[in-house]
Parts: C-alpha cells; sequence; structure tokens
C-alpha cells in the first residue's frame, strides 16, 4: 500500500505544538529553497535549529553536522535532502527518538517514510513545511 500522508487537521495539530525544528540541509544561500523556508518558520515563531556540516551558522542560529550533535530537544525534523539519503535519516531519528519527521516537497522514499511510521515517528512526505502552514494555520 502506498504511504499515506496525516490528514490536514493532523498536521494542524502538529504544526500547532512544534517549537522547535531541526532543518536537515539548510543551505546557507538564501537563494535555496531550505533557507527561504526555513527563514519564513523563523518568522512564524518556530526555532530554527540548522543540521549542516562544514557550516558554522545559518539564520542566526549556530549549525550542527548531525542530528545526534544537537544539544536540545529537536520536535521535528525538516528534511532537505535527496531522497537516497532518507533512509539514513530514519535511522537517526529512530535512534534519537525524534517524535516527528518532515521530508519536503519533491522528496519521495515511500519505504523509509513507512519505516518512520512504523517506529512511532509522525511521518509527512512531498509536502512543502511552508506551504501547509500557509494554508492550515493562517
Amino acid at each position: 500500500m502506498p504511504f499515506q500522508n496525516p490528514t490536514p487537521e493532523e498536521i494542524k495539530t502538529l504544526l500547532s505544538h512544534v517549537q522547535t525544528i531541526a532543518v536537515v540541509g539548510l543551505s546557507p544561500k538564501p537563494n535555496r529553497p531550505s533557507y527561504t523556508v526555513s527563514k519564513a518558520l523563523q518568522t512564524f515563531g518556530y526555532r530554527i535549529i540548522p543540521v549542516r556540516p562544514l557550516v558554522a551558522e545559518v539564520l542566526g542560529a549556530p549549525a550542527f553536522g548531525t542530528l545526534a550533535a544537537v544539544p536540545e530537544r529537536i520536535d521535528l525534523v525538516d528534511a532537505f535532502r535527496a531522497a537516497e539519503h532518507i533512509d539514513d535519516l530514519v535511522d537517526e531519528c529512530i535512534r534519537l527518538k525524534i517524535p516527528a519527521l518532515w521530508i519536503q516537497e519533491g522528496i519521495v522514499n515511500e519505504a523509509a517514510a513507512e519505516r518512520a511510521r512504523t517506529a512511532g515517528l509522525f511521518v509527512v512526505m512531498d509536502r512543502c513545511i511552508y506551504k501547509d502552514y500557509v494554508a492550515l494555520m493562517q
């Protein structure tokens, strides 16, 4: 059976409870989607934690090379990584007991998403968190 995203109501509930979002693959380049989406999420009141190796900070926040290096609780991981990297990210989210994973629009890895859901994560795949926030929360 193909992966099914949560309902709009379930997504709205998630977005209303999340405070800290670790953005994996957050680019320091202002013209990249990960940057523009994360900047918008900051204006909506979310705390953004950049997760990207070899970068000191993005959007005024210190960056970390891995999720495991983040020294605080993460409510949601927002993934801006190619589909072939989602399997490893899911493994890390499961290991760290991250409660929710958002796989951005245009990124599809059904097996990894289903594995994350089976492990107890709230999973959204192939959707833009910014677009859903605007549609559901304003």
